[in-house]
């Protein structure tokens, strides 16, 4: 079998090359980050969580953060991609027992197409464990309609990953991840897409219809899958894409304070004070991000510890608490750049960082996570 990994693939340099340069055109028009993906596809980042016999590069959690990481820090819509892409790609790994979805990973692995996420849904109050749609069956092929309020570069992925009720019969918690692949599946724009922040995600909603066998439903149910593998990848590498944005932030504000101390030589600038508390809390993010990658490592091989109640309630904290740190960080860093960072047109700007720092509490809801740890907290005995 062939693998994605090429002696003469471009690097990991040159795929961060290809996103600054694109990065502010992105952001600008809101248009998909397809030079980005290119170059993620070419150096064989989109196979990067699949395990080495299938042809992937067999990259741990922590590995896909510090890419994830790196991408963030020159264009976080791509990184936002790369992240929700590797997440449903780990879904596949880890949960796809079959036959199909073996023979599947080893397309991943050489194709290297999108994978993107339809697990939102109209009218279950962003409840993504409850599903109104349902699998309708006729012998071996199956059909699915979702009205999804978000589905991330949905229109530029070739496989979308939908839950729904395994059945027309079954209760709205009782839930299935279907493998759905163009053109099989059929995206309706119901919306448009123009946001403060992450607009290159390109995320409207969708009207989805699929039509597929059910060999391309994944093992597992959507309970376990969510709770072992799809939540703890997303949180742990939307944490890393946000410390990318961080990072990104923080070199600004260090660059402003030097040319500062430049120009006043044997003289600390006042702003080199605020620039030290700056990296306390850049290095509490850092903590955060990958210490929660290590735990997942840790505990990867086993259901019960990662379907604990404890666990669940501290991966919600991760997300949480890495976007809330970013928000900081990239807030203190403004001020640190003063009105060089203000500015749009500079070398220290921040406005973009800024606009993307704020959709990571928004574009899954910190209210909505922390009502679930809320209901979860009357049961937790803090083990």
């Amino acid at each position: 079998m062939s693998t994605v990994y090429q002696t003469d693939a471009p690097t990991l340099s040159d795929v961060l090359a290809v996103l600054r340069e694109h990065a502010d055109s992105v952001d600008h028009d809101a248009r998909f980050p397809a030079e980005s993906v290119e170059a993620m596809r070419g150096a064989g980042l989109l196979a990067a969580g699949i395990p080495t016999e299938f042809g992937g590069g067999g990259q741990s959690l922590t590995d896909l953060a510090h890419i994830a990481r790196s991408l963030g820090a020159e264009c976080a819509s791509s990184a936002m991609i790369f992240v929700m892409h590797q997440s449903q790609v780990l879904s596949i790994v880890r949960h796809g027992k079959s036959d199909a979805m073996i023979a599947l990973l080893q397309r991943l692995a050489e194709e290297q197409p999108l994978v993107a996420s339809a697990t939102t849904e109209i009218n279950i109050g962003g409840d993504v464990r409850t599903s109104g749609c349902a699998v309708e069956y006729n012998g071996e092929n199956i059909t699915l309609s979702k009205t999804a309020p978000v589905i991330s570069y949905g229109e530029y992925a070739q496989f979308v990953l939908a839950t729904a009720r395994r059945s027309v019969d079954s209760p709205p918690s009782d839930q299935v991840l279907v493998v759905c692949e163009k053109p099989d599946v059929v995206l309706t724009r119901t919306g448009e897409w123009n946001t403060l922040g992450f607009r290159g995600t390109c995320s409207p909603g969708f009207q989805l219809e699929a039509s597929t066998t059910s060999s391309n439903i994944l093992g597992d149910n959507y309970g376990d899958i969510s709770a072992q593998t799809m939540l703890p990848a997303a949180h742990v590498l939307w944490g890393a894409a946000w410390l990318g944005i961080a990072d990104a932030a923080v070199a600004k504000a260090r660059k402003s304070v030097r040319k500062a101390a430049s120009r006043t030589p044997g003289v600390t600038p006042p702003a080199a004070l605020r620039l030290a508390e700056l990296y306390v809390v850049h290095e509490q993010l850092v903590d955060t991000v990958f210490g929660a990658a290590g735990k997942f490592e840790a505990i990867s091989d086993s259901p019960a510890d990662l379907g604990a109640i404890g666990f669940a309630v501290k991966i919600n904290n991760v997300k949480v608490t890495a976007s809330t740190l970013v928000i900081d960080i990239v807030g203190k860093a403004l001020q640190i750049c003063g009105i060089s960072g203000y500015r749009q047109d500079g070398e220290l700007s921040i406005g973009r960082h800024l606009r993307d720092a704020h959709g990571s509490a928004i574009m899954v809801s910190n209210e909505r996570i922390l009502g679930h740890n809320s209901q979860l907290a009357l049961v937790y005995k803090g083990k």
